[in-house]
C-alpha cells in the first residue's frame, strides 16, 4: 500500500508539472509571433497563422499574373517598393486602420501610396481581404507598366480589375464591381469625345461613395475593349493623340474605323446585350454563374504549389516599430505612432534602426533636416547595412539641397548611398532619379543621362523624371534632346511641371548664346560704371578687344516631327555618329544622331547597333547631313 501511495505521488507531481507547462506554452500561444514571409515578388510581415498567411502571399501573386494577362504585359515592375502587412485578427487591424469618423474602416485592407514606398495592409480574418484593394493594386501596377494614357482609361481598368475573384483553383473576372450598371441605366451617357477629354484623378472608392457616371462608363469600355479584343487599336489611339497631338474625334477615326459617335453606340449597344448578365454574375459565386458572355472564368494562374516562399522570424519589437512607421503615413495615427516609436526607443534594450529610421522619415516630412540626420546617425550605429537607413541618407542630403537652392553636400556619400540601395533593389526608379541629379551636379552628364534613363524606363509616367532629364540635356548642351522633352512637357495637367518646362524653353536660346540664364546674361551685357576700359578688356566686354569672340551657335529653329514605321538597320560605321534607316508609309528614311551613347530611348536601356526589324516610334528634325537628325527613339 505504501508502494502504492508513493506511485501516485510521483504521478500526481508529473501531472501538475505537465498542467503547468501546458499553460505557459497556451500563454505564450497568446502572445503574437510575428513573422517575415517572402516570395518572388512580395513581403509579408504578419502575425497570422500559417494557413491564412500562405493564402494571403498566394492571392497577391495570383492577382499580379493575371494583371499582366489582362493587360498582354510578359514582365511587370515595381519601381517603387511595395511593403504588405497582414493582421491574423479585426481587432489587431482595427487599432491600424485608417479612421472615419473616429471610427476604423469597414474595408477589411487598405491601400497607403507614399513618395518612398506603398503599403498594402490587409485583415486576414476575412477569406477575401486581397480584394478590398484589388483596385489600388490595378491603378499602381498600371502607372508603372503602361504609357502615359488619359484618365477614363485608368479608372475603366481598375474598375475591371477590381471584379477579380480567386481561389486556389479557379479566377474568374469582368462581373459588375460595384453596381455601375446601375449607374449606366439611370443616366445619360457622356459622349465618347468629352469622356475622352475628362482630365481626372482615379477615384479613390471609399467606403459609401456612389460611383460616379465617368467612373462606370470608363468601366464598360474598357470592359467592351477587353471583350472585343480592341486594346491594340486603344495603343494606335494613345499614340495618335498623346504623340501626334491629334484631335480626340479624328484619332478614334483612325484608329477604330469609325467615327466616335459610332464607336460609343457600340459600346452602348454590348452594354445593352450583355449588362444583366454582369450584374447577375457579380452577386453568384465564384464558379456557380452562368459565364457565357462578357465575365471570364479560366483555371487559376498559380497554386498553392507553384508559389515558393521563404519565412524569417521577426523580433516584436522590430515588428511594433514596422507597423508604427507604416501608422505615421496616416495623420489620424501620426501622433500615436511617434509616441510608440519614442517608448519603444526608450525601453531597456530598446535599440531599433527601423524606430530610429521612421523617426528620421516623419523629421524629413518637416524638412527638420538636422533631425532627420541624428536619427539616422542612431539608426546606422545599431544596422549600418540596412538598406532604409542608406536610402534616407542620400535622401535628407537630397532634399536640403533641394530646399536651399544650394549645391548638394557630401554628394561622393550620396552616391555611395544610392548605389548600395539599388544594389538591393535595382527596381527602385527614385534612386537612379536622385542618382542621376547627383551625378549631373558633379559633372558626369554621360553617366547621368544612363542613370536617368533606367528611371524613366522603370516609371515611364513620371513627369518630374523626364524634367530632370531635360535639365541633364541642357547641362550637357543637347539642346535639340532637351527641347522634344520639354514641347512634352510645357502642356502637362500638373501645371508646376508644364510651368518649369516653359520657363526653361524660354530661357533656353540665352542659355545657348551666352552658356548662362537670362538674368546672369543681362548683367553680363551690362558691365558696372564703375569698370575700367582695361578690366573690360580683360573680360571680352570692352569694344577695343583684340581676342576674337566665338560665335554661338545658331538655334536649331526646325521643327520637331513624329514618324511610327519599322526599324530595317543601324549604320554604327563611323561612331559615335549612327544612321537609323526607317520604313514607313512606302519609303525609307535615313536618320542620323551625332552621338548614339546620348541619344533619348524610350523602350531600351541602351542603343545597339545590331538593332533590326524593330517597330519604332521616333521624333526627328528633317534635313541636315541625312533625311533628318534623330531626337528621340522609342521601341515598340
Amino acid at each position: 500500500m505504501p508502494r502504492v501511495c508513493a506511485h501516485l505521488r510521483i504521478l500526481l507531481r508529473i501531472l501538475c508539472w505537465l498542467s503547468v507547462a501546458l499553460m505557459s506554452a497556451s500563454a505564450r500561444d497568446t502572445k503574437p509571433r510575428w513573422v517575415r514571409i517572402n516570395s518572388a515578388h512580395f513581403s509579408v510581415l504578419t502575425d497570422a497563422l500559417e494557413k491564412n498567411r500562405n493564402e494571403a502571399i498566394l492571392r497577391l501573386e495570383q492577382m499580379r499574373v493575371v494583371f499582366g494577362q489582362v493587360l498582354m504585359r510578359t514582365r511587370l515592375t515595381m519601381p517603387e517598393p511595395l511593403e504588405v502587412i497582414a493582421f491574423q485578427t479585426r481587432e489587431e487591424y482595427a487599432l491600424a486602420a485608417p479612421l472615419r469618423d473616429g471610427q476604423p474602416i469597414s474595408q477589411s485592407g487598405f491601400f497607403l501610396p507614399g513618395d518612398d514606398r506603398n503599403y498594402i495592409v490587409l485583415d486576414l480574418s476575412d477569406d477575401e481581404s486581397w480584394r478590398a484593394i484589388s483596385r489600388q493594386f490595378a491603378a499602381v501596377f498600371l502607372s508603372y507598366n503602361y504609357p502615359p494614357t488619359q484618365s477614363w482609361f485608368d479608372e475603366g481598368f481598375a474598375e475591371y480589375f477590381s471584379s477579380l475573384r480567386l481561389d486556389d483553383r479557379r479566377a474568374q473576372i469582368g462581373a459588375d464591381p460595384a453596381s455601375l450598371s446601375a449607374v449606366l441605366n439611370a443616366h445619360p451617357w457622356l459622349p465618347i469625345p468629352e469622356l475622352f477629354a475628362a482630365h481626372l484623378q482615379p477615384v479613390a472608392n471609399q467606403e459609401g461613395a456612389p460611383p460616379s457616371l465617368f467612373q462606370a462608363e470608363s468601366w464598360i469600355l474598357m470592359h467592351y475593349l477587353l471583350d472585343q479584343k480592341r486594346l491594340p487599336e486603344t495603343g494606335t489611339y494613345f499614340d495618335l493623340v498623346e504623340n501626334q497631338k491629334l484631335p480626340i474625334e479624328q484619332a478614334v477615326q483612325q484608329a477604330y474605323g469609325v467615327t466616335a459617335a459610332q464607336f460609343g453606340q457600340a459600346v452602348r449597344d454590348y452594354f445593352a446585350s450583355d449588362g444583366p448578365r454582369l450584374q447577375l454574375q457579380e452577386v453568384a459565386k465564384l464558379g456557380t454563374a452562368n459565364l457565357a458572355g462578357p465575365v471570364q472564368q479560366f483555371p487559376a494562374p498559380l497554386g498553392p504549389d507553384d508559389v515558393g516562399t521563404s519565412l524569417l522570424d521577426v523580433p516584436d519589437a522590430e515588428a511594433q516599430a514596422g507597423l508604427a512607421e507604416m501608422a505615421l503615413r496616416l495623420p489620424e495615427r501620426h501622433e500615436q505612432a511617434t509616441k510608440q516609436l519614442q517608448d519603444i526607443i526608450e525601453q531597456p534594450k530598446g535599440e531599433s534602426a527601423v524606430a530610429d529610421r521612421a523617426l528620421a522619415w516623419a523629421a524629413l516630412q518637416q524638412q527638420r533636416y538636422d533631425q532627420a540626420a541624428e536619427e539616422l546617425a542612431k539608426a546606422s550605429e545599431i544596422s549600418p547595412n540596412d538598406i532604409w537607413v542608406r536610402y534616407y541618407l542620400a535622401l535628407t542630403r537630397y532634399d536640403q539641397a533641394r530646399s536651399s537652392g544650394k549645391s548638394l553636400q557630401g554628394m561622393a556619400n550620396v552616391m555611395q548611398d544610392l548605389h548600395a540601395v539599388l544594389d538591393s533593389n535595382p527596381d527602385f526608379a527614385e534612386a537612379y532619379n536622385m542618382l542621376a541629379v547627383t551625378q549631373m551636379e558633379g559633372g558626369g552628364i554621360n553617366a547621368a543621362i544612363t542613370t536617368m534613363r533606367a528611371a524613366i524606363q522603370l516609371n515611364p509616367r513620371s513627369q518630374v523624371y523626364l524634367l530632370n532629364m531635360a535639365d541633364i540635356y541642357i547641362a550637357g548642351k543637347k539642346w535639340d534632346a532637351a527641347t522634344a522633352l520639354l514641347d512634352r512637357l510645357k502642356d502637362s495637367q500638373n501645371p508646376q511641371i508644364a510651368r518649369a518646362a516653359r520657363k526653361d524653353l524660354d530661357d533656353m536660346p540665352t542659355l545657348r548664346k551666352y552658356g548662362i540664364l537670362p538674368q546672369q546674361a543681362a548683367d553680363a551685357a551690362t558691365p558696372s560704371a564703375a569698370a575700367s576700359s582695361e578690366e573690360r578688356r580683360d573680360t571680352g566686354q570692352g569694344e577695343t578687344s583684340d581676342t576674337p569672340v566665338q560665335a554661338a551657335p545658331e538655334p536649331d529653329f526646325r521643327k520637331s516631327q513624329f514618324l511610327q514605321g519599322k526599324l530595317v538597320s543601324v549604320d554604327c560605321s563611323h561612331p559615335p555618329v549612327a544612321v537609323v534607316r526607317v520604313a514607313a508609309g512606302g519609303k525609307t528614311m535615313r536618320l542620323r544622331t551625332e552621338d548614339y551613347k546620348s541619344l533619348l530611348l524610350i523602350g531600351a536601356d541602351d542603343f545597339s547597333c545590331d538593332w533590326k526589324s524593330l517597330s519604332v516610334v521616333i521624333n526627328y528634325k528633317a534635313g541636315g547631313k541625312a533625311d533628318g537628325d534623330l531626337v528621340s527613339l522609342e521601341l515598340r
